[in-house]
């Protein structure tokens, strides 16, 4: 998977979740519009709860710890008052040591700690989280038949860590992981905003019950054909990947311009080009939603066509993101810049200046229509 194909994705993603173009809302989980493998719906149905905390806020896996940060708490006096090291367990979570956390927020502790002296979700004294129950009264607790569900197999199963890496969003982790989005940000105390930094560990939520695989289950009658069964690649996390850092060279043109291959169809559009320079990645629909263009740092980067600034966000990585509303249902959105110089509201005109080219080596332009992605090069002159 390119790193051009990765920061086109998770650009409009963010586009499209933050500015709220369309006419009508859209599932923040994308799941309204990016139907197939990339849907967790099932995955929602199945997540287990995470397992509630001890007195001091700490929730103990087999393999590591972690604390539910207070209000008003820092890394500094969660560290203070577990009696770990506050630059070690700071720098664990790609933090400052006088970080202000909100409540629910968690932290993945460097070290374990010892049981607390109450004992009340240690468990025998070893801090591990054993009865997903611990704390209440008797009065209030289930049987042990009723507690074999998803709580349950959350308590003793050691859920996986991730690590945040440059570009990636909540809900690219979830689809990653094959989790819902929600889970991942109740699990983790993610904000409202959904946002996380590089090099936060997150928590993935363990998967309860796995739901019947119908299509395998089914009996249909001779001579009209079976359901297809759930793929593997439906259940399975995808596989890693290698993100490229951002100081990295840029991509470099090939030595045919791919700009001159348009067909006479599409020449004489209503759009101009952003850049003056080559196509060096076409569109193609579900992999790549635009075009890269080749362009070298602090290029400017100009409107395709007169029209209204509808949006201007970041992407996960800090890099600008703009979004232009034009006539006839219109949208075209300009990514992989190092600046803007537009803001929300502006009325811009063809080839006025919005911004700069970043340091990737291109700027990704795109065509939209709602939702629907088009090929840019149907519209260019």
């Amino acid at each position: 998977m390119s790193r051009t194909f990765r920061l086109a994705t998770r650009t409009v993603a963010a586009v499209l979740i933050l500015s709220s173009c369309g006419a009508t809302g859209f599932d923040a989980d994308l799941r309204g519009w990016l139907p197939g493998a990339l849907s967790t719906a099932d995955a929602a149905a199945r997540a287990a709860p995470r397992p509630q905390p001890d007195e001091r806020g700490i929730i103990s896996f087999p393999a590591y710890q972690l604390v539910v940060a207070r209000a008003g708490d820092t890394p500094a006096t969660v560290a203070a008052r577990l009696g770990v090291d506050a630059a070690r367990l700071a720098q664990h979570n790609a933090l400052p040591a006088d970080a202000m956390l909100g409540a629910g927020q968690t932290l993945v502790l460097p070290q374990r700690v010892g049981a607390s002296v109450g004992g009340t979700a240690g468990g025998g004294g070893t801090g591990a989280v054993r009865d997903p129950f611990a704390g209440q009264s008797a009065g209030n607790r289930q049987s042990p038949a009723a507690a074999s569900g998803p709580a349950a197999a959350s308590a003793s199963a050691n859920p996986r860590q991730h690590v945040v890496a440059a570009g990636e969003t909540p809900w690219s982790i979830a689809r990653r992981y094959d989790v819902g989005v929600q889970d991942l940000a109740v699990w983790n105390g993610l904000p409202a905003s959904m946002t996380l930094r590089v090099g936060q560990r997150l928590v993935i939520p363990v998967a309860g019950r796995q739901p019947p695989d119908r299509a395998m289950a089914a009996t249909t009658l001779p001579g009209t054909g079976s359901p297809t069964p759930r793929p593997p690649s439906a259940s399975e996390p995808l596989p890693s990947e290698d993100t490229a850092p951002a100081a990295d060279p840029g991509p470099a043109a090939p030595a045919t311009d791919l700009g001159a291959t348009r067909t006479a169809a599409s020449s004489g559009g209503r759009f101009r080009m952003p850049v003056s320079g080559s196509i060096i990645r076409v569109y193609e629909k579900g992999r790549n939603d635009g075009i890269d263009i080749s362009a070298t740092a602090g290029t400017p980067v100009t409107a395709a066509g007169t029209g209204t600034v509808a949006a201007v966000t970041q992407d996960a990585a800090g890099s600008p993101i703009a979004v232009i509303r034009h006539d006839g249902g219109l949208m075209t959105v300009y990514a992989a810049l190092a600046s803007l110089d537009v803001a929300k509201g502006d009325v811009v005109d063809a080839g006025q200046a919005i911004g700069k080219a970043g340091s990737g080596g291109f700027v990704h332009f795109e065509v939209r229509r709602g939702l629907e992605s088009l090929d840019p090069e149907d519209f260019l002159n």
